[in-house]
């Protein structure tokens, strides 16, 4: 009987504990709920602000990429410009060496061919143009390469 005696007032004990713990869980749980609840809307703000800032930089990521096409396709147009001008210059440079190879073997035979003699000058002027054409190309090509790197260092001075 004794042990009964015991053994209930430890469950009334234990019974007296989680009532209070409930208690006390009650009361923290109300401040904990407002708690939570500001912590879920500072968060909410948190992500909001950092959806925002995605958009932002996923916008510029967008025009970078759009303003580096551009310039990628104005630099394809320059290079396929300054490829055609040195396929003309090998032409006529390979015209001209033909001419002048004709004129050597005609003036070897002691013929002077005026005919051979206006074609290797027309070869001649036409390899001018084309190294002329040519090197206006690259210079276009490096101009259209400098003026970004100018203007950003304009750009930066100004800053």
């Amino acid at each position: 009987m004794n042990d009964i005696e015991e053994l209930q007032r430890r469950i009334t004990a234990a019974m007296d504990r989680v009532a209070y713990g409930l208690e006390q869980l009650s009361g923290a749980a109300s401040g904990d709920a407002a708690e939570v609840a500001r912590a879920l809307e500072d968060e909410k703000l948190a992500n909001a602000q950092l959806s925002e800032r995605m958009r932002v930089l996923t916008d510029r990521q967008d025009q970078e990429l759009s303003a580096l096409k551009d310039a990628n396709a104005t630099t394809g147009a320059r290079t396929q410009e300054l490829d055609l001008e040195l396929q003309r210059l090998r032409k006529a440079n390979t015209e001209l060496r033909q001419s002048n190879q004709a004129l050597r073997a005609a003036n070897e035979a002691g013929v002077g061919e005026p005919h051979l003699i206006n074609k290797s000058m027309m070869a001649e002027l036409e390899a001018l143009r084309a190294v002329r054409a040519a090197d206006l190309s690259e210079t276009n090509a490096i101009i259209d390469a400098l003026t970004p790197l100018v203007g950003d260092a304009a750009t930066g001075e100004d800053a």
